[in-house]
Protein backbone atom coordinates (compact mmCIF):
# COMPACT_ATOMS: atom_id res chain seq x y z
CA UNK A 1 0.00 0.00 0.00
CA UNK A 2 1.64 3.44 -0.83
CA UNK A 3 0.40 6.61 0.59
CA UNK A 4 -0.74 9.18 -1.99
CA UNK A 5 -0.69 12.84 -1.06
CA UNK A 6 -3.64 14.84 -1.16
CA UNK A 7 -2.49 18.64 -0.60
CA UNK A 8 -1.84 20.49 -3.36
CA UNK A 9 1.05 23.37 -3.30
CA UNK A 10 -0.37 26.94 -3.73
CA UNK A 11 1.28 27.31 -6.71
CA UNK A 12 -0.58 24.43 -8.06
CA UNK A 13 -3.50 25.86 -6.84
CA UNK A 14 -3.02 29.34 -8.53
CA UNK A 15 -2.50 27.21 -11.70
CA UNK A 16 -5.96 25.50 -11.82
CA UNK A 17 -7.88 28.43 -10.63
CA UNK A 18 -5.99 30.66 -13.69
CA UNK A 19 -7.00 27.74 -16.45
CA UNK A 20 -10.27 27.58 -14.74
CA UNK A 21 -9.67 23.96 -13.31
CA UNK A 22 -10.72 25.14 -9.85
CA UNK A 23 -13.59 27.86 -9.01
CA UNK A 24 -12.53 27.86 -5.21
CA UNK A 25 -11.08 31.05 -3.18
CA UNK A 26 -8.01 29.99 -1.59
CA UNK A 27 -8.57 31.93 1.43
CA UNK A 28 -12.66 31.13 2.29
CA UNK A 29 -13.57 28.14 0.17
CA UNK A 30 -16.23 29.58 -1.85
CA UNK A 31 -16.64 30.30 -5.59
CA UNK A 32 -14.68 32.87 -7.40
CA UNK A 33 -16.06 35.11 -10.52
CA UNK A 34 -13.70 35.94 -13.18
CA UNK A 35 -13.92 39.84 -13.97
CA UNK A 36 -11.73 40.40 -17.10
CA UNK A 37 -8.46 39.05 -16.06
CA UNK A 38 -8.67 39.27 -12.22
CA UNK A 39 -9.93 36.68 -10.21
CA UNK A 40 -12.43 37.71 -7.19
CA UNK A 41 -14.12 36.67 -4.12
CA UNK A 42 -17.56 38.42 -3.50
CA UNK A 43 -17.32 36.19 0.11
CA UNK A 44 -14.30 37.16 1.55
CA UNK A 45 -13.05 40.01 -1.07
CA UNK A 46 -9.86 38.57 -2.06
CA UNK A 47 -8.48 39.57 -5.32
CA UNK A 48 -5.91 37.61 -7.56
CA UNK A 49 -5.27 40.88 -10.19
CA UNK A 50 -3.98 39.85 -13.77
CA UNK A 51 -4.20 36.08 -12.37
CA UNK A 52 -6.27 34.85 -15.95
CA UNK A 53 -3.64 36.73 -17.94
CA UNK A 54 -0.48 35.33 -16.29
CA UNK A 55 -1.29 32.09 -16.75
CA UNK A 56 -1.53 31.85 -13.05
CA UNK A 57 2.47 32.46 -12.23
CA UNK A 58 1.62 35.61 -10.00
CA UNK A 59 1.69 35.42 -6.47
CA UNK A 60 0.02 38.76 -5.72
CA UNK A 61 -2.89 38.43 -3.68
CA UNK A 62 -5.34 41.38 -2.13
CA UNK A 63 -7.31 40.36 0.60
CA UNK A 64 -9.21 42.39 3.29
CA UNK A 65 -10.45 40.99 6.68
CA UNK A 66 -13.76 41.70 8.09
Amino acid sequence: MTITLLHRTLEQELCALARGASLECLVCGEFVLHQGADVVCPECGSVWPELLASGGTALNCESQAG
